[in-house]
């Protein structure tokens, strides 16, 4: 298993998302997107893992509302990529699965 949980620090999900992992001694890497935001590759790799951008996008961040006006897909990766705060979090990816928020049902069929 190779876990990476992309996450904000002050985000109350990513902590419980790494103490899930924690309790049951699975190794991950914590990669914090505000500082350092994720990849194009990762992006394409957890929104296909997730059906679209639609599951990654935080509704409730501040600058949401423009990612439904971007009329191109690839305008509205550009805009993720460069504004991390727009993701819901935390992203939690195994290889080629992925999950978004808080999934302990689907991480323990990965054990």
């Amino acid at each position: 298993m190779n876990i990476q949980i992309f996450g904000k620090k002050k985000c109350f999900d990513t902590k419980k998302a790494e103490r899930y992992f924690k309790e049951r001694r699975i190794k991950y890497q914590m990669v914090d997107l505000a500082r350092f935001g994720m990849s194009k590759g990762e992006l394409s790799s957890v929104k296909a893992a997730v059906g679209g951008l639609e599951p990654l996008v935080d509704e409730k961040a501040e600058g949401a509302l423009l990612l439904r006006y971007l009329a191109s897909e690839d305008a509205k990766i550009e805009k993720l990529l460069e504004s991390p705060a727009l993701f819901r979090t935390p992203i939690v990816r195994n290889g080629k699965q992925a999950t978004v928020g808080y999934c302990p049902e689907i991480w323990k069929t990965w054990e």
